[in-house]
């Protein structure tokens, strides 16, 4: 995608928008030919896609003058101060689902300020749809030949029974208790961010997480889930927060909802059925 404003002249939204639509090309490139995965040493594949989007992405962003936490630099032991205010990317969420080519991957970018997301952006290169919270304001749109169309806002939404972003099947072993508990209507099982996405635009209403995220893995969607009037809590209640360098940027257990009291509720009986 050109730019033709200075990233003065441009909101950090934009310049966002820009990084995740120019991560997303190179993506499908790589795509679009024989995928050769490599494990990290935690176990989780990398592919050649996840390192050089990021380095698309800091290119980018680079110009803002913020630091910048990226998955792959920490992996590489890359880790900048990062003060009160920085990005956190994610070049590629949802490495496993790009490796099994269902194309429930995408390229997050959050802006955190004083621990709290308060800007994000969730692409998916396959579809082109694009998520964007800032502030109060959360907007979806497709990315058509490297340009935002078909913007318009979304906002979370209640429906007459409870829909879960989860997997009963394949989930934690609680996770069935809290849909009887909950009295959940049905499940939806989504790859990376987009489970964030899909409360944020009213396709759900609940997204519980019984296993191990990182920052990068949840940033960008936590932003545009609160930005759609949805909440993110840790299972004590407490919004989840960032710039956990002592923990290596690991998340707690959370729960994601459309309203703050259904968040706490949930996350009251995710600490029952834990112990």
């Amino acid at each position: 995608m050109s730019v033709s404003l200075s990233p003065v002249a441009r909101t950090l939204t934009e310049i966002a928008v820009e990084a995740a639509i120019a991560a997303a090309d190179l993506i499908m490139a790589v795509y679009a030919r024989p995928i050769h995965a490599v494990a990290k040493s935690d176990g989780s594949p990398v592919t050649e896609a996840d390192a050089a989007a990021e380095a698309i992405i800091i290119e980018h962003l680079r110009a803002t003058g913020l630091p910048i936490l990226g998955e792959e630099s920490v992996a590489a032991g890359i880790v900048p101060v990062l003060g009160e205010r920085y990005f956190v990317v994610d070049p590629l969420d949802g490495t496993k689902e790009f490796i099994k080519r269902n194309g429930e991957f995408t390229v997050n970018i959050a802006l955190i300020e004083n621990g709290a997301p308060v800007m994000g952006v969730v692409l998916a290169p396959v579809t082109g749809e694009v998520f964007v919270g800032d502030g109060d304001s959360a907007w979806a749109g497709l990315v058509k030949n490297g340009i935002v169309t078909e913007r318009r806002p979304i906002s979370v939404s209640w429906t007459a029974g409870l829909r879960i972003v989860a997997s009963r099947s394949h989930g934690h072993a609680a996770l069935e208790q809290l849909c009887r508990t909950l009295d959940v209507e049905t499940d939806v099982s989504v790859g990376s961010s987009l489970k964030f996405c899909l409360l944020a635009r009213g396709d759900a209403q609940l997204y519980p997480r019984f296993t191990p995220t990182c920052e990068w893995d949840t940033a960008a969607g936590q932003a545009v889930l609160e930005a759609a009037g949805g909440s993110v809590v840790t299972l004590d209640g407490a919004p989840m927060r960032y710039g956990k360098h002592e923990l290596g940027f690991l998340n707690p257990y959370f729960v994601a909802a459309t309203s703050m009291a259904l968040a706490q509720r949930a996350a009251e009986e995710m600490r029952g059925l834990l112990g």
